[in-house]
């Protein structure tokens, strides 16, 4: 069965809590997402504002001051939001991506001619006696290998030794200062589940981000050979417009492409457009969709950039935007900026195209 770009976007923002939102809690969601892209620290406040009914800052603040949730590097090496439980699943099913990212490229050449089991060690020892930042670990770890940058050793712990990034990182309306980090296992107590499963993992992605094919998982993951990890599974095939063989659940949804997609604003790096090998599900051919502002979506689609700035949301479509969507987005903008600046006198602008 052949399915349509437009019926594909449509089975992503369903899975995304992006065609309604819903009724569940921030670590429900989060789980159901497989992670949340965290880089920005209080991005997924915003994303989870798109996708749960209801939803208030401090519903996901209690669940990292509590520990039910942690910010950690994990996918494509790069920090996520995850729940407790997933943080002990993906981390060591992701050592090979952190390996490949620690000991290659540049970083690979700052750390050369380093026994890493050493590195992980010490860093491991540091940091169980005291949590510290990224720039105070580094100090410590050019003690020992001084013919080394600080940033780079310290970096490398980071992908050798599973750390989290604890709070008040990433607490929504505490100052954003210090990023310390603590060994996961000082945090929560273990450091991976005793027996991590791939293929429950691939199947979790298929229900968040499918149809999909096996790149795209890999895309998403970092992870490579995933194909045999895919014939383990009872899934359906479909195949897309350019005829690449994609693979879902029977029984996830697959809406109508003409269901009704409201506007939604995301938020930096979200990984709705971060998961597949192609961006076309979720943004239209001929923009990027690369930005450090956050994307807001018309019809399904990302359609341009924002951000708040003194209280006002600066948006900035792709091109001009017929009137009803206009409006549309507006009137999602001014509730967004009653959730994410209650105090301010919530104007929308749009910038020119």
């Amino acid at each position: 069965m052949k399915l349509s770009a437009r019926q594909l976007n449509r089975a992503l923002l369903a899975r995304q809590f992006l065609l309604e939102r819903a009724a569940k809690t921030p670590i429900e969601v989060v789980e159901h997402l497989v992670g949340m892209q965290s880089q920005v620290p209080l991005s997924p406040y915003v994303g989870l504002w798109s996708r749960v009914s209801g939803f208030q800052p401090a519903d996901l603040a209690g669940t990292l001051e509590s520990r039910e949730t942690v910010r950690i590097v994990l996918m494509r090496g790069t920090i996520h939001l995850v729940s407790a439980r997933d943080a002990l699943l993906l981390r060591p099913l992701l050592k090979p991506v952190l390996d490949r990212v620690n000991f290659t490229g540049h970083n690979g050449k700052q750390i050369a001619g380093i026994d890493p089991d050493e590195l992980a060690q010490r860093g491991r020892e540091l940091l169980e006696a005291q949590p510290c930042t990224r720039e105070d670990l580094g100090k410590l770890l050019k003690e020992r290998w001084t013919g080394h940058q600080a940033t780079a050793l310290a970096y490398a712990v980071q992908l050798l030794v599973p750390l989290a990034q604890i709070p008040p990182r990433g607490v929504w309306g505490v100052a954003q200062g210090r990023g310390d980090h603590a060994t996961l296992n000082t945090w929560l107590g273990a450091e991976s589940l005793p027996e991590p499963s791939i293929t429950e993992v691939v199947s979790r992605y298929l229900r968040a981000f499918g149809p999909a094919s096996v790149q795209d998982a890999q895309t998403w993951s970092g992870l490579t050979r995933l194909s045999e990890v895919f014939d383990r599974l009872p899934l359906r095939q479909f195949s897309d417009e350019n005829g690449r063989t994609l693979f879902d659940h029977e029984d996830s949804p697959r809406p109508d492409e003409d269901t009704p997609a409201p506007p939604r604003f995301l938020p930096e790096f979200d990984n709705i457009a971060l998961s597949h090998a192609g961006r076309t599900r979720i943004i239209s051919p001929g923009f990027n969709g690369s930005s450090t502002r956050g994307s807001f979506t018309v019809d399904g689609f990302v359609s341009g950039t924002w951000k708040v700035a003194k209280g006002t949301l600066l948006i900035a479509p792709y091109q001009r935007l017929p009137k009803r969507d206009s409006a549309q987005v507006e009137a999602e903008g001014r509730r967004l900026l009653e959730f994410a600046a209650p105090d301010a006198g919530h104007a929308v602008v749009f910038e020119q195209t």
